[in-house]
Order: C-alpha cells, then structure tokens, then sequence
C-alpha cells in the first residue's frame, strides 16, 4: 500500500471509532525513522486500547503487517509502527504532556486528512 493511502486508512480507522483530534504530519525530512506521525487520543485509557485493537485489526485484513506495538497494556500511549507510518494513540493528559505535535511540526508539514470528526466535540 502506497505511503500517503496507508497513513489515510489508518486516519479514517480511527475516524470511524470517534477517536479525537486526529493530525497527521509528514516527518521524513526531519528524522529516517519513519515518513509520517498519525496522532490521535481516546477519551479514556479503554477506548485509546480499542482504538489500536481495531487499527490492528482492520490493517491485517488489508494485509499490511503491523511491525512492532508499544503501551497497548497501559494504554495512555500507544505507538504502532507501520514502517512509513508511526501511529500515536493517547490518553487525552499524556498527550496534552508530550506534545508531540510540537516537536514534529515544521508549520508547514501537517497533512489535511479532511476529517470532520477529528476535532474534539
């Protein structure tokens, strides 16, 4: 699957299940571990766990392997590396902590996912 439609998929997965304030950024320029950061936060640490669950889940019918998982058994944050995607899922506090969308924005890399439902209701 091509780099910018794996990073949409995944986007729209997590859509789909309500997960909030959805943002992508393009980070290759900025670091070889990857090409692309998915953000996105439950509103608890069950539904961040049922997030990745269904990302998971939903990306192994398309056939695309998830290579490695970090914190699903905590659940405040999750990464997924899909090789040229790494997908973030937090708990609202840890991400509201981390910030990561400050460290891996450019102000000119985010990438519009054109999702409504990514911004918190």
């Amino acid at each position: 699957m091509e780099q910018e439609m794996l990073l949409r998929t995944i986007a729209n997965i997590l859509d789909e299940k309500k997960a909030i304030d959805i943002r992508a950024f393009k980070v290759g320029h900025l670091t070889v571990i990857t090409d692309y950061m998915l953000l996105a936060s439950g509103r608890n640490i069950l539904q961040a766990k049922a997030l990745a669950e269904d990302v998971e889940d939903k990306m192994a019918e398309l056939g695309v392997s998830l290579r490695t998982r970090e914190g699903t058994r905590e659940g405040r944050w999750i990464v997924m590396d899909y090789g040229t995607v790494l997908v973030h899922i937090f708990h609202p506090e840890a991400r509201e902590y981390y910030h990561l969308e400050k460290l891996w924005s450019d102000g000119s890399n985010e990438i519009d996912l054109g999702l409504d439902a990514s911004a918190e209701d």
